[in-house]
């Protein structure tokens, strides 16, 4: 009787011998044409989607814990770790970022056709002391609760706290947290495993919930806005920055990064659930792990790109509906607002949608009109949040290449995709 995870098994030789992306982009396939011929499934198929999410999430807080705790406690004084480009660049793609959804909203004016019909039952923050305060009180959370709940800026904060402690801990004590955090990573890389099959239980799921993508087309125009901006963030000003700083060619790792990280994002629309891939994608490209560990991490907390796109246009839109006139300075003023309060969007329910509010209120827009602005949002949430997901953590492992001015592909890894 053959082994099923023998490697000298039959079918496990045809399965190995596909590369991993085309086996994600099979499972997605299977599941659009799953839901065209059986749309009713409502148990077995979507809960492949969802195993998969939630082995990610439950998973993703250890590991970040782990591998930034060991990468500091076993840091080398001289070594590099990078994490002052890497923050620098995090920000400066933010800001061109959200100057960039000012200028597309003036280019390609949008209205919300149904505003006074949107409502959502939920409190955006009331200013940007409050999203401050939340950032701050969520960093000094308490530990086991950070883990237990998924709260990365406390996680990330008390991994670089013990792992400084550890520093001054005796050799075989780093080493058994070395060796835990590669335990870790080995059953993160055995979750990722699965990815096509969680693809298609996800992508399944999108296909089939009620009013998915049939309620876009009531604001078609808005979503096409969004979505073009933040392909153009992908596609043009991330690899400018790239260009600027490295001086190569960032295109190789700009596609890498779309296919390896932005596709598993978009459909579990969660940076947090994508942590582990994007981790296991700067070890196959050779980045220097005293780096990825952290500033993956991090850039699940502060790389927001995605979410200034859409308070932007987002606050843009309404003031249009509205017929609010406003000077190019005070919306620079609330550009400057967006890359401040996207940085808190992670310790926030709702994520980026519940700082539009505060964007709003900078153009006297009532809180209560601001709210039906958050409601439009949960509707076309589909692709928005699955979009300014896919960018959010794909742009990491990009900034985390170039900070390390290694965005050439190794080539093992070019072997690996052939």
């Amino acid at each position: 009787m053959l082994n099923p995870i023998s490697p000298n098994n039959p079918i496990a030789k045809i399965f190995n011998a596909i590369p991993f992306i085309m086996q994600v982009i099979l499972g997605l396939v299977i599941g659009i044409l799953i839901a065209l011929v059986y749309p009713y499934d409502k148990t077995v198929i979507p809960t492949f989607g969802t195993i998969f999410v939630s082995a990610l999430k439950a998973m993703a807080p250890i590991l970040v814990f782990v591998l930034v705790s060991s990468a500091i406690a076993g840091h080398t004084k001289g070594t590099k770790t990078n994490m002052t480009p890497v923050i620098v660049v995090y920000f400066v793609s933010m800001a061109l970022a959200s100057v960039l959804a000012l200028i597309v909203s003036y280019i390609f004016p949008t209205t919300f056709p149904s505003l006074a019909n949107a409502t959502a039952g939920v409190t955006p923050p009331q200013g940007i002391s409050e999203v401050l305060l939340n950032f701050i009180m969520q960093a000094v959370d308490n530990p086991v609760n950070a883990l237990l709940n998924g709260n990365y800026v406390a996680i990330l904060v008390w991994g670089i706290t013990f792992g400084l402690m550890f520093r001054v801990a005796h050799e075989p004590t780093k080493l058994v947290l070395d060796d835990l955090s590669q335990t870790v990573a080995g059953v993160v890389r055995m979750i990722i495993r699965f990815a096509p099959l969680g693809v298609m239980g996800l992508v399944y799921s999108s296909c089939t919930q009620e009013g998915g993508f049939t309620n876009l087309l009531n604001y078609v125009q808005v979503v096409l806005v969004l979505v073009g901006t933040m392909l153009t963030v992908a596609f043009v000003i991330n690899p400018a920055v790239a260009f600027i700083y490295c001086r190569k060619n960032p295109y190789p790792l700009i596609f890498t990064s779309i296919t390896q990280s932005a596709i598993t994002a978009f459909f579990t629309r969660s940076s947090a659930a994508n942590i582990p891939v994007n981790l296991a994608l700067c070890e196959r490209l050779h980045l220097p792990k005293s780096t990825y560990s952290i500033s993956i991490p991090l850039g699940c907390t502060i790389n927001m790109s995605g979410a200034a796109v859409t308070i932007v246009i987002m606050t843009m839109t309404a003031v249009r509906t509205l017929g609010i006139e406003v000077d190019f300075a005070s919306a620079l003023l609330m550009c400057i607002a967006a890359v401040l309060c996207a940085c808190g969007t992670s310790g926030i329910a709702g994520g980026s949608l519940m700082l539009i509010p505060l964007a709003c209120s900078i153009f006297g827009i009532s809180n209560d009109i601001a709210m039906q602005v958050v409601g439009i949002g949960f509707i076309i949430g589909v692709v928005q949040d699955s979009t300014e997901t896919a960018l959010n953590s794909s742009s990491d492992v990009v900034f985390t290449a170039v900070a390390c001015k290694q965005i050439e592909l190794p080539e093992d890894f070019k072997n690996s995709q052939n």
